[in-house]
């Protein structure tokens, strides 16, 4: 069997995605499809004219949806960042446009007989990544989003950036909403082989200053050149490594919680077969507060463009 992925929306996010797969070697065969064709064939013979330069091939097919049926992973970036205020930022401000195009790619998947798992990346992510779930009606621990596994890197940047590590010897995670509720768990952050909080006196780190990094991070990025793309990329990526080599590696992704109704991140094992099981991790009573609070606030604005009111509508 090829590796086959696919990518819908080649936005500045998308065309990352698909620059590391093809650089890489990660896909055998990429689909890419954007609204605006032109572009998309246009990234289709970019992306040919590399070939002959680089270590891999990759056979890359432009506007195919029916190309998309059998792919192991459909990459979501879809998306319009001009939404976005530079004075202002909110993820949300991406809702009514992004729900309407996610719902759209999410019934021709469905049309096509997509059967694979699906990453979103499209913001706002948590609430994206229900939708895909619902409309395809693929199985939950198929369906995910990158939600915090970025939030995450921006935190271990932080924590390395204060005391002068490389980010991959920090470990731990942010969860909740990738977005204005999510939070620095830092019961689950470790370095230098201690837990970060007892570290605090010794090393005279600010856990509020990091936490605030790690938050805005993304904005900060967005207003020096109105879009990020490299770390969402990055983290994409890996998540697509890690379910084509079946790794069981823990990553926090946004994942179905039952008991919240929708989904958002929280640490998991990642395989071949999509999430695989929840970690087993213990949060302080604050923090599980602080992910009951997350999840109201990803659960309340869900209602304003959950699909079910579609139907309701299309019906009356």
């Amino acid at each position: 069997m090829t590796r086959k992925i696919a990518i819908i929306g080649m936005g500045n996010v998308g065309g990352a995605v698909a620059h590391q797969i093809v650089a890489t070697g990660l896909a055998d065969d990429l689909v890419i499809i954007d609204e605006r064709t032109a572009k998309s064939n246009a990234d289709a013979l970019d992306f040919a004219d590399a070939m002959a330069n680089l270590t891999h091939h990759t056979n890359v097919v432009a506007n195919d949806y029916d190309a998309v049926a059998d792919a192991e992973i459909v990459i979501s970036a879809v998306g319009k960042i001009d939404l976005q205020s530079a004075t202002n930022p909110d993820r949300f401000a991406e809702l009514n446009y992004t729900s309407t195009q996610v719902k759209a790619v999410a019934h021709n998947l469905k049309r096509v007989g997509f059967y694979g798992k699906i990453i979103c990346i499209s913001n706002p992510c948590d609430i994206m990544t229900t939708i895909y779930q619902q409309i395809t009606g693929l199985p939950h621990n198929h369906v995910m989003g990158t939600g915090t596994m970025l939030d995450s890197a921006r935190m271990r940047r932080a924590v390395g950036h204060a005391l002068d590590l490389d980010p991959r010897s920090v470990t731990g995670y942010n969860l909740g909403e990738h977005g204005n509720s999510q939070f620095t768990a830092w019961s689950t952050v470790r370095v230098l082989g201690h837990p970060i909080t007892e570290l605090v006196d010794s090393k005279h780190l600010d856990l509020d200053a990091i936490d605030q990094d790690s938050r805005i991070g993304g904005f900060t990025v967005f207003k020096g050149k109105r879009y990020t793309n490299y770390a969402i990329a990055a983290a994409a990526t890996r998540l697509a490594r890690t379910i084509l080599e079946d790794a069981h590696t823990e990553l926090a992704v946004s994942n179905w919680h039952e008991d919240f109704g929708c989904y958002l991140s929280t640490p998991v094992i990642i395989g071949r077969d999509g999430i695989l099981a929840r970690a087993d991790f213990h949060l302080t009573e604050l923090e599980q507060e602080k992910l009951a609070r997350s999840a109201r606030f990803i659960h309340d604005h869900y209602a304003e463009v959950d699909p079910a009111k579609d139907e309701v509508a299309s019906r009356a």
